[in-house]
């Protein structure tokens, strides 16, 4: 019977999650707040954390790390994690999070579930990366550093305009 903890403080995202979700045995964690993530999931251990970006007052990213830093010091199991983006911009963070995957908003009941199935089966989705990009940069990367697109690749700029990476 899979367990899923849903963090978010809005009430048509919870009601979206659970919705697409929903099953006979399937059960939920419906957290609130950002700090309510760790208490419950020591509770119970989920099969899947949803986190939402915006939660009042720790978000999504802080929540991730948060558990990732819980389970390296061994107060927790290891939480596959799904991030909710507000944007293709949070991209950045949502990687130096080591969530198992994420999707930018507006959701869809068809992208949730199969997005919540394939990271509780122990696969990883990444929505908004290119297929060849890994979701976490190489450990010798220092955390402040952007990710680099290859010389080849083309940018946008913030006006709109193609301009090259290289």
């Amino acid at each position: 019977m899979p367990h899923v903890l849903i963090a978010a403080d809005a009430e048509w995202l919870i009601d979206d999650v659970r919705s697409a979700l929903e099953g006979p045995d399937t059960t939920f964690a419906i957290c609130r707040t950002g700090q309510a993530v760790t208490v419950a999931a020591t509770q119970q251990a989920p099969d899947l954390a949803i986190l939402d970006l915006q939660i009042g007052n720790m978000g999504g990213m802080a929540v991730c790390i948060t558990l990732r830093l819980d389970e390296s010091g061994g107060r927790l199991p290891h939480i596959r994690v799904l991030m909710l983006l507000d944007r293709v911009a949070d991209l950045f963070l949502a990687r130096r999070a080591e969530a198992e995957g994420w999707l930018i908003k507006p959701l869809d009941s068809l992208r949730l579930r199969r997005a919540a199935t394939t990271i509780m089966g122990g696969g990883t989705i990444y929505e908004g990366l290119p297929a060849d990009t890994p979701a976490v940069p190489p450990a010798d990367t220092p955390a402040d550093t952007p990710a680099v697109p290859p010389a080849d690749a083309e940018a946008e700029s913030p006006r709109g305009d193609e301009v090259s990476a290289g």
